[in-house]
């Protein structure tokens, strides 16, 4: 069986306190190259949504180079990234090289504005790159779970807006109108807050399991739901990366975990 040459550009890429990323291409004979971002569509759906980047010659190794601006937005979701040797030729999907992603590892230390823009770069299941991208008014970011037996305590930080006395924290099971309200404990700040959900919070009449509760904290009494999920550092997918024991609430066991969107969900199961 003859060994299949992969001919797959590999690209560096690099991350920046700005949030500036640079990509880095090997040498080629691309006349007018260009790095393309396509936000993936969803199953069954066709592409819409593209990004073009120009690409310059670097004098120093015959390569090629570009950067995408901490100010150009991205859509929340997925970009596949794409060599576009000249206008209107065959695109060729990238293979990961080097990424230097260290900035992003204590990126919850800092506070940011709204709106709240994260975008990681990452390695693809079948080995490309991609980048995964977020974009919201607010975002609640979940620093550490501790599930006791009888309960799940987060502590968590509030980005791009302030928490004020009547906030509350809001367990929303999936596919209903049922939801738990939670009185959180609040930091002098307005920003840093915690709540403890326990066996009575989670429990669902007729059987839990198969449901899940979805985590979100509200400002004020009137302020839309923000979500709280885990989304500023260098991971880009934790549902499987984070495990959590699970606690029994009447013989169903509730379990906290992120979603494939790294939002903070409990399962029961």
């Amino acid at each position: 069986m003859s060994k299949h040459h992969d001919t797959s550009p590999r690209t560096d890429c690099a991350v920046d306190t700005d949030g500036r990323i640079t990509f880095r291409l090997p040498p080629s004979q691309a006349a007018r190259p260009q790095l393309l971002l396509v936000l993936r569509p969803k199953k069954g759906r066709p592409e819409t949504t593209r990004h073009h980047l120009g690409l310059e010659p670097d004098p120093a190794d015959g390569g090629w180079h570009t950067a995408l601006e901490p100010r150009q937005t991205l859509d929340e979701g997925r970009w596949d990234l794409y060599l576009l040797p000249e206008p209107g030729a065959e695109r060729q999907r990238l293979r990961p090289g080097l990424r230097d992603l260290r900035v992003l590892i204590d990126g919850h230390l800092r506070d940011r504005p709204s709106p709240i823009t994260v975008r990681i770069p990452y390695v693809t299941k079948d080995g490309f790159l991609a980048l995964r991208a977020w974009l919201r008014t607010a975002h609640a970011e979940a620093r550490t779970i501790d599930v006791t037996d009888r309960a799940v305590t987060v502590e968590a930080r509030l980005h791009g807006a302030r928490l004020h006395e009547d906030a509350t924290v809001r367990l929303r099971l999936r596919g209903s109108d049922t939801v738990r309200s939670l009185r959180p404990r609040i930091a002098e700040d307005g920003k840093g807050f915690s709540f403890t959900a326990d066996r009575k919070d989670l429990t669902v009449d007729g059987g839990g399991a198969g449901r899940f509760w979805d985590a979100f904290v509200r400002p004020t009494a009137d302020a839309r739901p923000i979500r709280i999920g885990r989304l500023l550092d260098d991971v880009a997918d934790r549902k499987h990366v984070y495990v959590y024991p699970a606690i029994t609430a009447d013989g169903t066991a509730a379990r906290p975990y992120y979603t494939v969107d790294n939002d903070l969900a409990i399962e029961m199961t």
